[in-house]
C-alpha cells in the first residue's frame, strides 16, 4: 500500500492511499489514526505531493553502507565494523518536486540516492529479528552532501545538514520486502548511480538494532540507509531523479541560493 501526504491548492496537508492515478483520502495520519477513509477520491494530477512524513524527532543516516561507495571515499572510509550513523536536522526535509537549494560554499554538491526506513512505533534496543515490527514503511531519499566540506571539516554535520538536503518521497510503501530492490539515480536523465539494497554492508535488521541501541526510535523518525557508488555531482538548474524498484521515483530540481 502506498501512502501519500498531499495538499490541494495550498491547503492543509492530508493523507491518501495511492490507487492508480487517484488518491483515496484518509481521515487522518494513518501512522496514528489507522486507515479510515472519508469516501473522497482525488486525482493525483490535481494535488501537490508533500514529503510523506516530517520527522518529529530525527533523521538518522547510515554512511558508507555499500562497499564500492566506501572505497570511493578513500581515507574517509570508516574502519569500524559497525554501522556509521549520523544525524540530519528535520529542517533538511523537503518533498517531491521541491527545490534542493545549493548554498554558497566551495566545492561539489552531490546526490546520494537511498532507501529510507520510516519508523512506525516507539522502539529501544530492538532485537534484529523483531525489526519489522517497528517499520511503518519505506520511501525514497536523497542524502544531499556538500562533499568538499565533509573533507574540510573532518565531520559531516554542516556538509549534510543544510536546509533542503534531505528530499524524501513521493510516498511511503508499507507492503514491500526491501532487502532486494534496485536503486538508480539520474541527473537530467543521465544515469549516475546504481545499485541494489541486497548489496548493503549492514542490512536493515542490523541497522534497526544498532540505531535503536543508541537512540530511542519514535514514530515518524526516518533512517536513510546509504548510497551505492557512482558519479554524484550536480549544479544549479539540473534535476535529480532517484528511482527505487517497487516504491517510486523522487525528483527534485536544484537551484542556487
Amino acid at each position: 500500500m502506498k501512502i501519500a501526504r498531499f495538499s490541494i491548492a495550498g491547503g492543509d496537508p492530508r493523507f491518501g492511499i495511492v490507487d492508480d492515478d487517484e488518491l483515496v483520502v484518509l481521515t487522518g495520519d494513518p501512522m496514528f489514526g489507522g486507515y479510515d477513509t472519508t469516501g473522497e477520491r482525488v486525482a493525483l494530477s490535481t494535488v501537490k505531493l508533500l514529503a510523506p512524513v516530517i520527522p518529529r524527532s530525527k533523521v538518522i543516516c547510515v554512511g558508507l553502507n555499500y562497499a564500492e561507495h566506501k572505497a570511493e571515499m578513500g581515507d574517509m572510509g570508516a574502519k569500524s565494523t559497525t554501522p556509521l550513523i549520523f544525524l540530519k536536522p528535520n529542517t533538511a526535509i523537503v518533498g517531491p518536486g521541491d527545490d534542493i537549494v545549493i548554498p554558497p560554499v566551495e566545492g561539489r554538491i552531490v546526490h546520494e540516492g537511498e532507501l529510507v526506513i520510516v519508523i512506525g512505533k516507539i522502539g529501544k534496543q530492538i532485537k534484529a529479528e523483531n525489526y519489522a515490527d517497528y517499520i511503518f514503511g519505506y520511501t525514497v531519499g536523497n542524502d544531499v552532501s556538500a562533499r568538499d566540506l565533509m573533507f574540510a571539516d573532518g565531520q559531516w554535520a554542516r556538509a549534510k545538514g543544510y536546509d533542503t538536503f534531505a528530499p524524501i518521497g513521493p510516498w511511503i510503501e508499507t507492503e514491500i520486502d526491501a532487502q532486494n530492490l534496485k536503486i538508480e539515480t539520474f541527473v537530467d536523465g543521465e544515469p549516475r548511480r546504481h545499485g541494489n539494497t541486497a548489496d548493503m554492508i549492514h542490512k536493515i535488521p542490523e541497522i534497526i538494532a544498532f540505531a535503536s541501541d543508541v537512540f530511542t526510535l519514535l514514530p515518524g523518525d526516518i533512517i536513510m540507509t546509504g548510497t551505492p557508488a557512482g558519479l554524484g555531482g550536480f549544479v544549479d538548474g539540473q534535476t535529480i531523479e532517484i528511482r527505487i524498484e517497487g516504491i517510486g521515483t523522487l525528483s527534485n530540481p536544484a537551484r542556487n541560493r
